[in-house]
């Protein structure tokens, strides 16, 4: 299969044929490397590295033996053990493309890409038609949005091997950044008949419709890709968006739960998943969803922004405060999460306790604008007419809502519920849908038996 092998799956490509072409049929060493193809296989790489210390001195220091061990090194996120080995090796062969792919895989896991990029320059300056090399500095560009160069570089790699999967697919990545669909599909269709047993192919296909708009078809391909690699991440992260966005919110949980067991550590299937446990009424859910959210991406924060508004449906006021204090930390040019930390921060306890808090936001605000008018009133607790008459001037619906909704919240924190109905009920006639202080307002609304929908 031509397809490209990085880490430990380049490694196992390479070891039990390695072992017949440097040992023959001397079983000792010939084991030895078999047994750590299995430990690597099982990414038990501390074991597979201790297997190579039992080597015969002689067969150790076998090039290709340590690039091996390199390579094994890199595959246990220990690049620098891998770079001690591969400059060792360098000193005596500058020109060893192995050993500059393995500097080159080592920059990466340090995250230093103009290094990485200078080794993958010296291996194509070597060999112009080293597919794994080219596809790699296609991958950085595309990375980085640079779609031409990245296309140059990946139809450099199919002219050296025309049938290498990772240069189709990434081709057809380009032609998709690129809308061109048909391109795309056309590449991915080769691809996914050269391997059949491949995932990514169909995957990847499966983005082309979407973003065509071709939803049935992105289904079945999601669905034959998980069949292939039913432990894959992102592919069920993938499959369980479509879901969602189709209106099969139910069937969408499947699976982004499933990615979520496989990968508790990883973000993105919360942000799905809780949003779906919310719209769902399942509060409860969505609330540990947004919990653990935040905890791996504190600056995602409409996350905290979530976590918020449950808790203000909760009543939970001193923790919905401290959620929209963290998403304001996260975006302090979007006042109305100082705001509505505020309102919380007021129904939690005195109506002057966010008074030193709000002195500071206020600062920061623009001068004459409606957002530092409405900061002064929840700081100074006065002069509310004259923010009114500043609402009902402003012209954008949703603005005007956020404001509304603020007003409303004032004046029902000071006791005048007469008031407050009449600016909850004003900003409900603007419909301004699915803003958040919208979303705020309805919940309010309902709450207080007013939401005519809800009767």
């Amino acid at each position: 299969m031509k397809i490209k092998l990085i880490g430990s799956s380049l490694l196992l490509f390479f070891f039990f044929g390695l072992s017949l072409l440097i040992f023959g049929q001397e079983n000792t060493p010939e084991d030895i490397l078999t047994l750590a193809a299995e430990k690597l296989s099982k990414r038990e790489y501390a074991q597979a590295i201790e297997l190579f210390d039992t080597l015969p001195p002689e067969y150790a220091q076998n090039t290709d033996i340590k690039i091996l061990r390199a390579g094994i090194y890199n595959s246990a996120g220990k690049p620098a053990d891998a770079k001690k080995i591969a400059n060792e090796i360098i000193a005596s062969n500058r020109n060893n493309i192995a050993a500059l792919m393995i500097l080159a895989d080592a920059a990466m896991l340090e995250n230093k890409e103009r290094e990485r990029r200078q080794f993958l320059d010296r291996v194509i300056a070597i060999d112009t038609k080293h597919a794994r090399a080219l596809i790699d500095l296609a991958n950085i560009n595309l990375k980085n949005s640079n779609l031409r160069a990245a296309g140059n570089y990946f139809d450099r790699a199919l002219a050296a091997e025309p049938e290498n999967g990772e240069a189709l697919v990434g081709r057809a990545s380009v032609h998709r950044y690129s809308k061109e669909f048909k391109k795309a599909e056309g590449l991915l269709n080769r691809a996914v008949r050269l391997y059949p047993a491949w995932a990514r192919p169909l995957q990847e296909r499966a983005r082309i419709y979407k973003s065509a708009g071709f939803n049935a078809d992105a289904l079945e391909d999601f669905a034959a890709a998980i069949k292939l690699e039913p432990d894959n991440y992102w592919v069920l992260v993938d499959y369980g968006s479509l879901l969602m966005e189709t209106n099969q919110k139910k069937e969408a949980l499947e699976y982004l739960n499933r990615a979520i067991r496989i990968s508790p550590n990883s973000f993105i299937a919360y942000v799905y998943s809780a949003a779906i446990k919310d719209e769902l009424g399942d509060y409860a859910g969505a609330e540990k969803d947004y919990i653990s959210l935040t905890k791996l991406k504190p600056d995602y924060y409409f996350g905290f922004e979530a976590l918020g508004i449950i808790r203000m449906r909760n009543k939970q006021w001193a923790l919905a405060r401290d959620a929209f204090l963290d998403a304001y930390k996260q975006a302090p040019k979007e006042f109305n999460y100082a705001l509505l930390a505020a309102v919380n921060w007021m129904r939690a306890g005195k109506q002057s306790d966010p008074k030193q808090f709000l002195a500071q936001v206020i600062k920061t605000a623009p001068r004459d604008s409606l957002d530092r008018a409405m900061l002064s009133l929840f700081h100074d607790l006065r002069g509310d007419a004259d923010v009114g008459i500043k609402v009902e001037a402003e012209k954008n619906i949703y603005e005007k809502t956020k404001m509304l909704y603020f007003l409303a919240s004032y004046h029902d924190i000071r006791g005048n519920k007469a008031i407050a109905d009449k600016y909850f009920l004003m900003a409900k006639d603007l419909n301004a849908v699915g803003s958040l202080e919208w979303r705020l307002n309805e919940i309010m609304l309902t709450e207080r038996g007013m939401n005519i929908k809800d009767k």
